[in-house]
């Protein structure tokens, strides 16, 4: 039984699962209203699951999640391995039942990893920064200096900027592995894109395409929460086309692609975010950006493969 099949009242009912209150969830409440439609808000840490010779429920705050049209799935909190594991394995049953989940589990397991997704994006053949993933300090100093000394330096899961710093100092470099290799975490060490502060983001929501100009006077950063401004600016074909090559390859349909121009040879694609925050984009836009979402979740076709 799907959703719609649920919902005999007529009205569209969706559940966003994780983000919770702020900004982003008053912007879709909004443009649900202006839409006859209703949203819930639910956390990941409220999903169970009931399984009886019968089949299997999944429920969250407001019961069973099949009563919902569709499933707009935003930031999953940290948990532990377990935790991550059984929330995604909700998201997958929902699917396999015909559950509309936006975006899908198996893409966000993609998106959410840095490795993973730019691994698809270099497999394309779309350029990227030079990159190595590593698990030891030794490795990360290795290819610190094959990268030429010059290094950003990312938490492979984690966004908004968060965690990301500049590494162009070796013992600063010795540090900051040391740290890291101490923690357990994962290395992942991309050769720095001059001139920083810039970059150009590709907001795809369904079938649309939003082109913005990042920049940050004061940071290589060009996140709202690190100070960077955005500017619409003309989509080009090729950022249309680019935005959904990459996004089909992995199964999104609401996502971001950036890009940092190469001052020497074009583009390279940095980043890939199948849970983009809009705030920064909304203020450079006349069209709204939750309302697009809302009509995406309206929209009765699948519009990537899962």
């Amino acid at each position: 039984m799907g959703f719609h099949e649920n919902n005999s009242a007529g009205k569209s009912r969706f559940l966003m699962l994780g983000g919770g209150e702020g900004w982003h969830a008053n912007q879709l409440r909004q443009a649900c209203q202006v839409r006859g439609c209703e949203l819930e808000l639910a956390t990941y840490q409220s999903l169970a699951g009931s399984v009886q010779g019968d089949g299997v429920t999944i429920t969250c705050a407001h019961g069973d999640v099949r009563n919902f049209d569709a499933v707009l799935t935003r930031t999953m909190p940290a948990g532990s391995l377990e935790q991550i594991t059984f929330r995604l394995a909700t998201l997958h049953h929902l699917q396999k039942v015909n559950s509309r989940i936006i975006n899908s589990p198996r893409s966000l397991e993609i998106a959410i990893d840095k490795f993973a997704s730019l691994a698809v994006v270099a497999s394309l053949g779309c350029r990227v920064p030079s990159t190595r993933v590593v698990q030891s300090r030794r490795e990360a100093m290795d290819a610190y200096a094959e990268l030429g000394g010059d290094c950003v330096v990312k938490p492979i899961f984690g966004g908004e900027g968060f965690g990301v710093m500049r590494v162009s100092d070796p013992e600063l470099a010795r540090t900051t592995f040391a740290t890291l290799d101490q923690l357990g975490c994962v290395m992942y060490v991309q050769a720095f894109v001059p001139p920083g502060g810039a970059d150009t983001r590709l907001l795809k929501i369904g079938d649309e395409v939003i082109s913005l100009r990042r920049t940050n006077a004061g940071d290589f950063r060009t996140n709202r929460t690190h100070g960077g401004t955005a500017e619409r600016v003309e989509t080009q074909s090729w950022h249309r086309d680019l935005a959904f090559r990459v996004c089909n390859e992995i199964g999104l349909t609401i996502a971001s692609v950036d890009l940092i121009d190469c001052q020497t040879d074009g583009y390279r694609v940095i980043e890939v975010n199948g849970i983009p925050g809009w705030q920064g984009a909304q203020s450079a836009c006349d069209v709204s950006i939750a309302g697009l979402i809302i009509d995406t979740l309206l929209s009765t076709e699948t519009l990537v493969a899962s």
